[in-house]
């Protein structure tokens, strides 16, 4: 099935959407996102340039389920200042430099005192750490071990210029209604700041991704939800309670543009659509991890509490918290490239299209095989007549033609692609051989 590109004028070329992707993933890398903020805003005014976002805004105090919305933090400077007059760290160096929701400070201290606040990586001491203290107000700086192993004793200006007030929780959605009312729910986390591949990666992957969906009429309704993490998925779930059971299926993406293999974990019913869809599609690519659903993770786990059981998983490359990169100052452009962008692209794309074409078919000749060869289909599966169908896939299609198996399960069973036996299918179809349940 052919991709348009927004314009409508053929697909995309195939060497150009991973550079797309990394191209916004490259403008949004600087901006400094929190749970709340100018930051999430600035970040959904990118995308926003891309797909048409519907903007929520969630009060500070707001109860969703057992958690609150928190007061909303912005930053406009920190530094400190050793003794000789000279900055130490400044956070207009890195957005990292700075605890994430650090509460604001300013004063003199000793080193002693200062020590306590400043957080390094001493096994990885050329690295800044990324930090948070979201839920446990605090104030605090991130830097290099290098950087600061070695301060000399004295007083240090310190200053953070931040505010914590009320104000709101801020999340983006974008839907692509298809010819049903059944939602595929796509979710990456906003509230990273940059850290290339968590999860700029995924907020350009995604936005892209319903870019290209926009042009196509599509059987589901797709759902791409931009919100902070953990608080921003229980803000949408909250509000959208009585539409959850319109979802048939779900992915969350993380960390989809460094070079490892890509990872899927499944959604906590371990046999949902998606999960089977995932499995296929990774299961026929060497070194791929294909993992069981644990309470542990990113907005998977709100989707998938008891109380939802959505069948929503999670799709990465390298498994967050298992790559040195992950959570520091190398999480940079440089660690994420178009080329793995764009496979993650694809690998999404191949489990929409199964989504969409999965059907169910019953052979019309069920009693032993219909000859094939005097309807030309041997022909049809060669040379130049190629239609992406094959002998073998023709043959397993109406073996499995029972009216019990849909062709995602044909491919299960076969080990095939599932884009051939659909190819075998259509033909098969065509030459009235099957008919569709």
């Amino acid at each position: 099935m052919e991709h348009l590109n927004p314009a409508g004028i053929g697909p995309p070329p195939a060497n150009g959407i991973g550079h797309e992707i990394y191209g916004l993933a490259e403008r949004l890398f600087p901006i400094c996102r929190s749970i709340t903020g100018n930051g999430v805003r600035a970040t959904l005014d990118v995308l926003s340039q891309h797909i048409e976002l519907e903007r929520h805004e969630v009060p500070t105090g707001t109860q969703l389920f057992d958690w609150t919305v928190p007061k909303e933090w912005n930053i406009r400077s920190a530094t400190i200042t050793g003794p000789d007059g000279h900055t130490v760290l400044d956070f207009a160096d890195s957005n990292l430099h700075v605890v994430n929701y650090s509460l604001p400070f300013k004063g003199i201290l000793t080193l002693a005192q200062l020590r306590p606040h400043i957080h390094t990586l001493p096994d990885q001491p050329q690295l800044i750490p990324y930090r948070t203290s979201y839920y446990a107000p605090t104030w605090g700086f991130c830097a290099a071990h290098v950087r600061v192993a070695d301060l000399p004793d004295g007083f240090y200006h310190v200053e953070i210029d931040a505010e914590l007030e009320d104000g709101t929780l801020t999340y983006g959605e974008y839907l692509h209604r298809g010819q049903t009312e059944r939602e595929f729910l796509l979710s990456a986390h906003i509230c990273h700041p940059s850290l290339a591949n968590d999860n700029c990666s995924g907020l350009a992957l995604l936005a892209m991704l319903a870019r290209s969906l926009k042009a196509r009429k599509t059987r589901y309704s797709y759902r791409f939800l931009f919100a902070p993490g953990t608080i921003g998925a229980l803000a949408w779930l909250s509000r959208n309670e009585d539409r959850t059971c319109l979802i048939d299926h779900g992915l969350v993406l993380s960390c989809v543009g460094d070079s490892g293999d890509p990872a899927y974990k499944r959604s906590r019913r371990g046999d949902a659509f998606i999960d089977r869809a995932m499995s296929h599609v990774l299961g026929h690519r060497a070194g791929a991890k294909l993992m069981d659903f644990s309470p542990y993770g990113y907005d998977e786990r709100q989707y998938c509490s008891p109380g939802f059981n959505l069948p929503v998983g999670m799709f990465q490359r390298s498994v967050h918290g298992t790559f040195p990169e992950y959570h520091t100052s190398a999480d940079n452009l440089d660690f994420i490239s178009p080329e793995h962008l764009e496979d993650s692209f694809r690998i999404l794309m191949e489990v929409i299209d199964i989504v969409e074409e999965d059907w169910t078919p019953l052979n019309r000749l069920p009693k032993g095989e219909p000859q094939l060869g005097k309807r030309g289909l041997y022909a049809a599966v060669g040379g130049q007549k190629s239609s992406g169908a094959t002998s073998m896939s023709l043959l397993w299609v109406l073996n499995l033609a029972d009216g019990q198996h849909s062709l995602l399960a044909m491919a299960e069973r076969s080990n095939l692609p599932f884009k051939e036996l659909a190819a075998a299918a259509k033909l098969l179809l065509e030459h009235e051989l099957l008919v569709a349940l």
